[in-house]
Order: structure tokens, then C-alpha cells, then sequence
């Protein structure tokens, strides 16, 4: 089989397409052939030895794959070959066949395409994590989305609409604040790129808090970071959460911690994926439930690139230049 390989910490141009052998499931495994694999963030970070788990060289980036099972191992009730599957894995995607632990295998209806089923569980399950278990989002509360063109920009976007707030869209260009709209965002703002100045950082607040009626965000969703970190920060509204995603902008930012004292509100750091392993149970429940709204229709992940395995870094070159809308997809065929 074949797989893009990361043999050596740099840019995405430098990951080496290699033959390797067919892998085999030990006991609780399953090996599945791959379709396609979402591509995310923390493979950007992967890759330049950047993020906070570091698998041994040389390995494949992408954490979530979706395709058919081919093989089980001993004591695997759960599937069986043939079977339509999705499954988070870590790293390791970027290749025709994986090794997955099969508790951690989502069955994939008939009707949810294997390139979507690909690209939901990292973005939606970040999002879905973040804002019902760490915000507490209520129907008719403002939810202020940052990056809200990206993969978890969206998904917050979606996610949001259906638990009912109003969504209100940020990011970098009139025509991925339209894609967020397009998607159930009811309003949406245009940031400059970074830096910002102190006067771009007041406008930035003021646009948020006029957006918002005046009140401020009742929940930020913020996986930028950088210097759009502290406005968001100031145009919280009483009793706000503001969530700690991510730093796609490059510098993680330092924020006057008196903001929160004065607004009533709370930063809550999201690690979906910690949160995965200390309640998987809890995770894969979520998973099914965000599966079943993608069945039914009423989420619709956005892929809006397919790239070839044979050139997948260009699939990680489009999230590391900020160019992705929605997600980005690597597929085998």
C-alpha cells in the first residue's frame, strides 16, 4: 500500500509518497481501507513538530479517515468487513490502509458520502464539545464564531444554528463570511489580517458588540487566536464564555486577565481530543448523535477540496496559508 509520509519536521511540500506493507489488526483491531481523510490543523502542526503529541518519524499525517473495513482481529464484534466506517485515529490517515482501534469505528449510512464522513469528527466534534459541554450554549444566546470559513469555524457555525443561537460569522474575507451566512450564520464581519493596531483592535470590539445589539458575545468561539484574542475578549457579554480553540493565526496571545473580572466572564480551554480519551464513552456518543444529524440533513460539512494521495501536501499548504473554506480532503482514488 501506499502512503504521504512525514520522514522529516518542515514544510508540507517535503512529505514522500512511499510503498509500505499492508498493515494487520491485532486483538481489538480492524484494518481499514482507506477512502479518504479529513485534514486539520494539527496536522500544520504535526508536520513542523509543533503540537503536543509527537509521533515517531516517520509517520502519516491525518487523524480521521473514513472507508471499509477489509479486516478484523480477534475478539471485533462490533464490525465486520465490509462495513462503511468512520474513525479518528490520530495521525497516520495519509495511507491507502489504516490500523483503528474498533470501539472507536463509526458505522457510515448509506446515504452520508465517505469523503463527508471523513471530515466531520475532528471539526464537529471539537465544535459539538465545545459548545455544549464547556459553553453551555442556549437557545437565543449571541455566539460570535472567529475563522468561521475554516473547518471548526464552520462546524461552530452549523452546530450553533441548530442548538439556536444566533450566529454571527468572522473571518478574513467578504467571501467566506457569505459561505458562514450560507450555512446559518444570520450576520457577519470582515477582520483585517495580522497585525492589528490598537485601532483596529477598537474596531474590531466595537463591530462585535454592535453585531450583537450591544450586549457582546454571550459565547465566543475563537480558534485564531493572535491579536484578535484581546478585542474579542473586551466585547464579551456579562457572564460570557469565550473558548480557547486554537491559534491558526500563528502567535498565542496574552489578554489582560482584568477583561474578565470586569465583564463577569469565564475563558474555557477546548481539547477535544484529551477530552476523547479521559470520556471516550461520552465522545463516541457524540459522534453518533453528530453522525445522525448528518444523516438526516441537519448538518452539512462543506468539503471543498479533494486532493490526491500523491499530492497531499498540497491539501495541508491550503489550511497552513489560511486558504481552506471548510474542509480539505485526501483521497486514495
Amino acid at each position: 500500500m501506499k502512503a504521504a509520509l512525514c520522514t522529516h519536521y518542515g514544510p508540507p511540500e517535503e512529505l514522500e509518497l512511499r510503498d509500505l506493507p499492508s498493515p494487520k489488526p491485532g486483538k481489538g483491531q480492524v484494518v481499514v481501507s482507506v477512502k479518504a481523510c479529513g485534514v486539520n490543523f494539527p496536522d500544520v502542526l504535526l508536520i513542523q513538530d509543533k503540537y503536543q503529541f509527537r509521533p515517531p518519524l516517520p509517520f502519516a499525517p491525518g487523524g480521521e479517515v473514513a472507508g471499509i473495513v477489509k479486516e478484523t482481529g480477534e475478539e471485533v464484534t462490533s464490525v465486520r468487513p465490509g462495513d462503511r466506517v468512520a474513525v479518528s485515529i490520530g495521525s497516520g490517515g495519509f495511507a491507502e490502509e489504516i490500523v483503528a482501534d474498533a470501539r472507536r469505528c463509526l458505522m457510515v449510512p448509506e446515504n452520508v458520502p465517505l469523503d463527508v464522513a471523513s471530515s466531520f469528527i475532528v471539526t464537529y466534534g471539537t465544535s459539538w464539545h465545545a459548545l455544549t459541554d464547556r459553553a453551555n450554549l442556549k437557545p437565543g444566546e449571541n455566539l460570535v464564531v472567529l475563522g468561521a470559513a475554516g473547518g471548526v469555524g464552520l462546524s461552530a457555525v452549523e452546530i450553533g444554528k441548530a442548538l439556536g443561537a444566533r450566529v454571527i460569522a468572522g473571518a478574513s474575507s467578504q467571501e467566506k463570511v457569505d459561505l458562514a451566512k450560507s450555512r446559518g450564520a444570520e450576520d457577519g464581519f470582515v477582520y483585517p489580517k495580522t497585525p492589528l493596531s490598537r485601532d483596529q483592535q477598537k474596531a474590531l470590539s466595537e463591530e462585535i458588540k454592535r453585531l450583537t445589539g450591544g450586549q457582546g458575545a454571550d459565547v465566543l468561539y475563537d480558534p485564531v487566536g493572535d491579536d484578535y484574542a484581546e478585542p474579542a475578549l473586551r466585547a464579551m457579554n456579562w457572564n460570557g464564555r469565550y473558548l480557547v480553540i486554537g491559534f491558526a493565526a500563528g502567535n498565542i496571545p496574552k489578554v489582560p486577565l482584568n477583561l474578565t473580572l470586569l465583564k463577569g466572564s469565564q475563558i474555557v480551554g477546548v481539547f477535544w481530543g484529551a477530552s476523547t480519551v479521559r470520556d471516550p464513552r461520552h465522545a463516541q456518543e457524540s459522534l453518533q448523535k453528530l453522525m445522525g444529524m448528518i444523516a438526516d440533513g441537519k448538518l452539512k460539512p462543506h468539503v471543498s477540496a479533494h486532493i490526491p494521495l500523491a499530492r497531499a501536501g498540497e491539501a495541508i499548504r491550503l489550511l497552513m496559508d489560511r486558504k481552506a473554506q471548510g474542509k480539505v480532503v485526501v483521497t486514495m482514488e
